[in-house]
């Protein structure tokens, strides 16, 4: 495996990650603002009639956060945590959806006396918890969508309902005092099935339809979660293609006439703009006659490279060593034997590839920082920069 780095960063914008990189001793994670701002204006372009709603999840920190912010985006968030912190920032409630289905109490009614309004939910007993704590909400249940074939990172069954308890549900809604606002799905993180959309923004429209005219609720909003891709070793559509396919779905099923629009995204606006940098620690064989190294470095599933569990995403790695290539086996550095991140999948890295080197995992800007352990082995989170 030979990476091209021009398909991944222009000279421009990899000589200023580089300029941070060598100033500091790894493993660290370097973030490219402009290239988040790029990606942002691109999702905007493609979706004019859509509301962004960035899943903080992807990457928390204030220095994105407040980009976004800046940028006209809205918010969604999973915990009292990242609520506080992205009040703290100037993000008005009005911008903020409680996207997380599973929550306590007393944080629906946090979110309510901060202002927040709009909730997601799935669940009988949470709906009647949320008219309890944030009486008079307008709610959104998510409905379960296949897809977990297609996606590189699949969501389970943890999160959504069938459509007909989705439609029992916002029933319920409305004799509970809340106000049955619409529907949300999400076909799996990293999907390159654009047709994933197509089913199911078609179980949407039944139940739009199955609701105004059985029980006299008109839904006024579809959130379509997140899913866009991220430029991995896995080529995909590129956004223009995503925005157009979904569109003309939308415009099957609803016409001209859409009802709010919300976008979830996460890794799409993040993650190309990361590269997460960590040096080789050692190289070894199993034995005499072993045909693979073991490449182990200073960063892995515990320290931001949780995705590569099941081998599910596949990061691009450079470095800047050439000539011939070798299968190698990649792991991190704890005392944990599930802490290797690709044996299956064969990574080709240079055969002079030595201790001390470095290795730059590209396409790193969303979930690493976010799943880093705190001290696993004692080693400490993930550091990152912003530049």
């Amino acid at each position: 495996m030979t990476i091209q780095l021009e398909e991944y960063f222009d000279r421009d914008t990899f000589s200023r990650i580089r300029a941070c990189a060598d100033q500091k001793e790894t493993p660290f994670l370097v973030v490219d603002l402009n290239t988040i701002s790029r990606a942002y204006d691109d999702l905007v372009e493609g979706f004019p009639y859509a509301n962004v709603y960035y899943a903080v999840k992807a990457n928390p920190a204030n220095e994105v956060l407040s980009l976004l912010k800046n940028k006209g985006s809205n918010f969604d968030i999973a915990s009292i945590y990242e609520l506080e912190k992205v009040l703290a920032l100037g993000v008005r409630p009005e911008q903020i959806s409680y996207g997380n289905t599973i929550k306590k109490s007393k944080d629906i009614r946090a979110f309510y006396e901060k202002g927040v309004r709009l909730f997601a939910t799935d669940s009988e007993a949470d709906l009647r918890n949320i008219a309890k704590a944030a009486p008079g909400s307008k709610v959104y249940v998510r409905i379960l969508t296949e897809g977990s074939t297609t996606a590189d990172w699949p969501l389970s069954r943890k999160f959504g309902c069938q459509s007909d308890m989705a439609m029992d549900l916002l029933v319920l809604a409305r004799e509970l005092g809340l106000v049955p606002y619409g529907v949300s799905f999400h076909v799996g993180s990293q999907q390159r099935d654009i047709g994933a959309w197509d089913g199911a923004i078609a179980k949407v429209k039944v139940i739009f339809e199955r609701l105004k005219e059985e029980d006299g609720i008109v839904l006024k909003m579809i959130n379509m979660g997140g899913g866009f891709p991220a430029n991995y070793l896995t080529k995909t559509n590129t956004l223009q293609t995503y925005a157009e396919e979904i569109t003309r779905f939308l415009q099957e099923d609803f016409g001209d006439d859409l009802p709010e629009i919300i976008l979830e995204p996460g890794r799409s606006l993040i993650a190309n703009a990361g590269v997460l940098v960590s040096e080789v620690v050692l190289v070894s064989r199993k034995s005499h006659t072993a045909l693979e190294r073991w490449i182990f470095t200073d960063v892995g599933k515990f320290s931001g490279l949780v995705e590569t569990m099941d081998e599910a995403i596949k990061f691009p790695i450079w470095t800047e060593k050439r000539g011939e290539l070798e299968e190698a086996v990649i792991a991190g550095p704890t005392c944990d034997s599930a802490d290797i991140m690709y044996e299956d999948y064969k990574y080709g890295l240079p055969l002079n590839l030595a201790i001390g080197d470095r290795m730059y995992w590209l396409s790193t800007g969303a979930y690493t920082t976010s799943y880093s352990s705190i001290e696993f082995n004692g080693f400490p989170p993930l550091e990152a920069f912003y530049v």
